[in-house]
C-alpha cells in the first residue's frame, strides 16, 4: 500500500488496484486539487494518472474540509450501512 500524506489519505474514500498493484481508480470525498492529483502520481510513479472520481461534486477549501470531514465521513457511512441493512 502505497503511504500518501495525511493531509490526502484523509480526503480518499477508496483505492482500487490493478494486478500488478499500480492505482486503477481512486475516490476521494470531494474532487482533489491539481496539486493534490499531481502528488499522488508522483508518489505512486506512474507516468499517467489513475482515474479519479469523487463521490460529491461540489469543491470545497481545507479549512471546510477539516471543519466538516468527520461530519461528512460519520453520515456517509451510517447511510452506506443503512443501505446494507434495508437490502
Amino acid at each position: 500500500m502505497l503511504d500518501f500524506p495525511d493531509k490526502i489519505k484523509d480526503k480518499l474514500f477508496e483505492i482500487k488496484f490493478n494486478s500488478d498493484e499500480s492505482i486503477l481508480k481512486i475516490i476521494s470525498y470531494f474532487p482533489l486539487s491539481d496539486l493534490e492529483c499531481k502528488s499522488i502520481l508522483s508518489l505512486s510513479n506512474q507516468s499517467t494518472l489513475p482515474d479519479f472520481h469523487s463521490i460529491f461534486t461540489d469543491s470545497i477549501s481545507d479549512d471546510e474540509w477539516n471543519k466538516t470531514k468527520d461530519q461528512i465521513k460519520k453520515r456517509f457511512q451510517n447511510e452506506l450501512f443503512d443501505i446494507d441493512s434495508k437490502l
